[in-house]
């Protein structure tokens, strides 16, 4: 009787498997889902979980109160954000970082990813891998330290160099029209080597009978990247410009916020340190924290339009 039973048990159990491929998958590929399981957990712990802390911006917070128990005021704090003065001086500040950001720094992993994937001497590929690799892992006190030793017009290189050559030392710490092109400068010099891993890796699955055909046809270097080497990682760079959009108006907080001087601050302030003026100096935290949603409000519409668009255009897009 009991081994009638098992078997029913097992029966209906297998029947419930094929019913359900995601369970199918689940078992068959356990190990795979085991290994994704530290970052899935680290994902609700501190990216889902805190979203509920997104109702302060509609509240009248107080900290003794709770958020259960403050009291709500609506659209209150996104009225008084945008009426302010200083928001358009913000979001020109933001948007035009972004912009260069997208429009310098994105390019140049993809261009540095295809010149490297043409070196041929193992060692030498190697070598210059790690040497554009180690300055994304330099934090940005150091870098902006470093910027600040060649810049400073009281005995930085640079300047020193500029006085020898021009007879004049340009302030680049000081006036408003540098500071966007050290911020990007600073970006690029940190990042873009880093940013190379992925292309890399798309790279490395073209199919290397490809660019024997094409040689074969008479296709030079330059061709065979035109027509091979790019469409192999088109998705790869749709899929990362889309992520990208998704933190548009990220400028990072701890780059700008060390850059920052008071004579650069009509062009340097950006929403992420006016979030921190407001927020933690001020104490405002139903204030910044409406300036903070609707920041992740514009990154959430360039994510969804540009996932749109790249599916329009026939790519997979991220979802």
């Amino acid at each position: 009787m009991n081994s009638q039973i098992e078997a029913d048990a097992i029966r209906s159990r297998t029947r419930s498997i094929r019913r359900s491929p995601l369970l199918k998958d689940l078992i068959r590929d356990k190990w795979m889902y085991f290994m994704l399981l530290p970052g899935v957990i680290y994902f609700i712990i501190f990216r889902y979980v805190p979203m509920y802390g997104v109702i302060i911006a509609f509240q009248d917070y107080k900290p003794h109160l709770g958020m259960l128990n403050s009291s709500w005021v609506g659209m209150k704090h996104f009225e008084r954000f945008f009426s302010e003065p200083q928001f358009w001086e913000l979001f020109r500040n933001t948007a035009l970082l972004a912009v260069y950001n997208l429009a310098f720094f994105f390019p140049l992993p993809i261009v540095l990813s295809l010149m490297m994937n043409e070196v041929r001497r193992e060692r030498f590929k190697r070598w210059v891998q790690t040497l554009i690799y180690v300055p994304h892992f330099v934090s940005w006190v150091v870098v902006v330290g470093v910027f600040y030793m060649l810049l400073t017009t009281e005995g930085g290189i640079i300047n020193e160099l500029l006085f020898l050559v021009t007879g004049v030392k340009i302030a680049f710490l000081l006036e408003p029209e540098w500071f966007r092109t050290m911020i990007v400068t600073q970006s690029i010099w940190k990042e873009v080597g880093w940013g190379t891993i992925i292309f890399l890796a798309a790279l490395s699955g073209v199919d290397l009978q490809l660019y024997e055909a094409a040689r074969m046809d008479g296709a030079n270097r330059w061709r065979q990247v035109w027509h091979i080497t790019l469409p192999a990682i088109r998705g790869t760079i749709v899929i990362l410009l889309i992520l990208r959009l998704g933190s548009f108006m990220d400028s990072g907080f701890e780059h700008i916020f060390l850059m920052l001087t008071s004579t650069n601050r009509e062009v340097g302030e950006v929403f992420d340190t006016y979030v921190y003026v407001k927020g933690l100096t001020q104490s405002q935290f139903s204030y910044s924290a409406a300036v903070g949603l609707f920041k992740s409000a514009i990154g959430l519409v360039l994510v969804m339009g540009a996932n749109w668009m790249a599916k329009k255009f026939g790519e997979e897009g991220v979802y």
